[in-house]
């Protein structure tokens, strides 16, 4: 449809995870002509196809899609290069006459594409392998006590236990020579005029989506999860990789490592499936007040939606 009409406005599906956001996207590309870009943060990872949900190989077959599993485990892929990876993908999808529908899980991703990102430097490799190391071998507490020492005012804004934050706060310091909430007070370019985009979240009643992501799970194990750790453990990774801190990696990681048995797992992994949805909930609507809200449990009725919404908008 995108193609006949010219309009090529990119469209934006966020929602929590097993929202049905993917299917979703799916339908709407086919209908209308679109290349589907990722927007979560974990599916980037080559190595976490099933943990992550990734579209299936026959999925892709259906129509384009594009920055899904081509990150390596070992490399920490951050909002920056989403940033410059989108608007390539955005650029290169319209240059084809295809829509872009950006569709993921993962809210600064978004923020990032609509509002820019602080100009941060990239930080030296040694330095961040320094701090890390750091903060494995004597605690965040302790890093963050360097952290009051160096930079106090970020010391204040984080918690004591928050290791990552605190390392980047330092990482960045040290690289840099200015505090991150120098740099973070600094504005970017956005990729996309929010004016020139059509913004949807998902929205699916609560307990109907608790038990989608239950199932789910369930599902991830009995398809390879367990396969998909294994694999990460015997990369020896560093364990403060995003990729290491997937959800279900740590449950999973510690029943290879002989500590809990199969039913633990699934308790763990459902419970941190559920706290992550809260956290994205919380996002969504502090972040996303002014987006067209489409509450579904069927994925065709929301597809008409849309495209009503598209023809309305031109």
């Amino acid at each position: 449809m995108s193609s006949e009409s010219g309009d090529l406005r990119p469209i934006l599906i966020a929602g929590p995870t097993a929202s049905g956001k993917s299917a979703l996207a799916m339908a709407i590309a086919e209908r209308d002509g679109g290349t589907i870009v990722n927007a979560d943060s974990m599916q980037v990872y080559r190595e976490l196809s099933i943990l992550t949900a990734r579209p299936s190989p026959a999925d892709e077959a259906r129509v384009p899609h594009a920055l899904y599993g081509f990150v390596p485990a070992p490399e920490a892929y951050s909002a920056g290069r989403f940033v410059r990876d989108a608007a390539a993908t955005i650029a290169k999808a319209q240059g084809e006459g295809r829509r872009p529908i950006v569709v993921g899980g993962t809210g600064l991703y978004f923020k990032a594409l609509l509002e820019g990102l602080s100009p941060i430097p990239e930080v030296q490799a040694e330095v961040r392998a320094h701090w890390r190391g750091e903060a494995e071998r004597r605690g965040a507490a302790a890093v963050h006590a360097d952290l009051v020492r160096l930079d106090p005012i970020m010391a204040a804004r984080l918690l004591p236990s928050d290791a990552q934050r605190i390392v980047r706060a330092l990482e960045v310091l040290q690289s840099t020579g200015r505090s991150l909430s120098e740099w973070q007070a600094l504005s970017g370019e956005p990729v996309l005029d929010a004016d020139k985009t059509l913004r949807f979240v998902v929205q699916v009643e609560r307990s109907e989506l608790h038990a989608r992501a239950d199932r789910r799970f369930g599902v991830m194990m009995q398809s390879g999860a367990i396969d998909e750790v294994r694999t990460l453990i015997d990369m020896q990774l560093d364990p403060g990789l995003p990729g290491m801190r997937a959800i279900g990696v740590g449950p999973i990681r510690r029943f290879l490592e002989g500590e809990i048995g199969v039913g633990e797992v699934l308790a763990q992994g459902q419970a941190e499936t559920r706290q992550y949805i809260k956290r994205q909930e919380t996002w969504l609507k502090r972040h996303m007040i002014s987006w067209n809200y489409i509450k579904t449990q069927e994925t065709e009725s929301s597809v008409r939606e849309i495209i009503a919404f598209i023809r309305g908008q031109r």
